[in-house]
């Protein structure tokens, strides 16, 4: 069961490049236009149900972060008292290797540590621990690149770096956030070697891996930016923020397109995701939330309740069938729900073809 039905194959591309190659068609001087004023013909989504699949209680105390395997079966996760199943200091940031072989993790130690997994429950995974990376602050977040050669990370003190994880040499290091960085997404791997990251200097940057340099910056948050994520084409990205908004950002036109937000949210977004198609936009809030956007509408199509206590990460699975929310209440949630068909014409007129429970 599907979050959001995924367009056939053929007409993927045209729905998820529609907004961008219609904005740039329709305002070619990046005049300022709303995401929804060039959606306007696009047939709205409407409100769908979503419902909690699984609920996850191996954590002992509040989940701070967590992240999928490509193959989509496994989940790893960390919680305040450092339950990755091996002995560290409290650890905020975890990441699959894309091969499934490894994971990373670190937190108040400074430090990057990559394990390998076995999945031998006799085998002291402890002993295999290498550290990758060394900060002069705690690490917020990690994320492997498309091997699992190279690992990035975003710290406390400021910077974010590039890591050979065999040698444990520092590749190139990122500096312009002008106080703790908190989140990093790298970009799909067709659309070159980039990164975006948010911080608590209100600034969300875009980098380049290559040259370490600063290639874009936007700062229209009034509060931390906690989380950034990459829209699937990589033609823009979302970011959430204690000032409880999500917004959407356009890197050709280089400004931000949108505005998630209602008045009765008054609560910090956490972590935020893309379905698959680009369409919808999850959001963790420290209301105990889980809101749903339509990208291109502005509105918000769904809302999901469970969590006790503020939801901390948030993250889509590989596929697109179902994502998973960690909670400082010390559980995981596997949600999904209703399927959506929506098609769009070379117009950018959305036809709805059904949905399903």
């Amino acid at each position: 069961m599907f979050l959001e039905l995924i367009p056939p194959s053929d007409i993927t591309h045209e729905c998820e490049g529609f907004l961008w190659q219609n904005f740039n068609t329709r305002f070619p001087n990046h005049q300022l236009f709303a995401v929804h004023q060039v959606a306007e013909r696009v047939e709205a989504l409407g409100q769908f149900v979503m419902k909690t699949r699984r609920t996850l209680k191996g954590h002992g105390n509040k989940v701070l972060c967590m992240d999928w395997c490509k193959d989509k079966r496994r989940i790893v996760s960390s919680s305040q008292e450092h339950a990755v199943t091996m002995p560290c200091t409290w650890v905020m940031a975890c990441a699959y290797a894309p091969s499934g072989c490894a994971i990373a993790c670190g937190g108040l130690d400074n430090k990057c540590s990559v394990y390998p997994l076995t999945f031998d429950k006799n085998e002291n995974m402890a002993a295999k621990k290498k550290s990758v990376a060394m900060h002069t602050n705690y690490l917020s977040a990690c994320s492997f690149t498309n091997s699992d050669m190279q690992i990035l990370t975003a710290s406390g003190d400021g910077t974010c770096a590039l890591w050979d994880v065999e040698s444990g040499q520092l590749l190139q290091s990122f500096h312009g956030h002008g106080a703790d960085v908190l989140c990093l997404d790298l970009a799909p791997s067709e659309t070159g070697n980039t990164f975006v990251s948010g911080g608590c200097d209100k600034k969300a940057m875009v980098w380049d891996m290559r040259s370490g340099q600063c290639i874009q910056s936007f700062e229209t948050h009034d509060s931390d930016i906690n989380s950034v994520r990459y829209y699937p084409s990589g033609d823009a990205f979302a970011s959430g923020s204690d000032d409880a908004t999500c917004r959407l950002y356009d890197l050709r036109a280089d400004r931000e397109v949108a505005i998630y937000s209602k008045e009765s949210i008054i609560f910090g977004a956490s972590s935020v995701d893309f379905s698959l198609s680009g369409r919808l936009l999850f959001a963790g809030y420290n209301d105990y939330t889980i809101n749903v956007w339509d990208v291109l509408k502005g509105s918000r199509v769904s809302i999901l309740f469970g969590h006790e206590n503020r939801v901390s990460t948030l993250r889509v699975s590989p596929d697109g069938t179902a994502f998973c929310s960690g909670s400082w209440d010390h559980t995981l949630r596997v949600s999904t729900g209703g399927t959506w068909l929506v098609c769009f014409n070379r117009k950018g007129q959305g036809q709805g073809l059904g949905q399903e429970n």
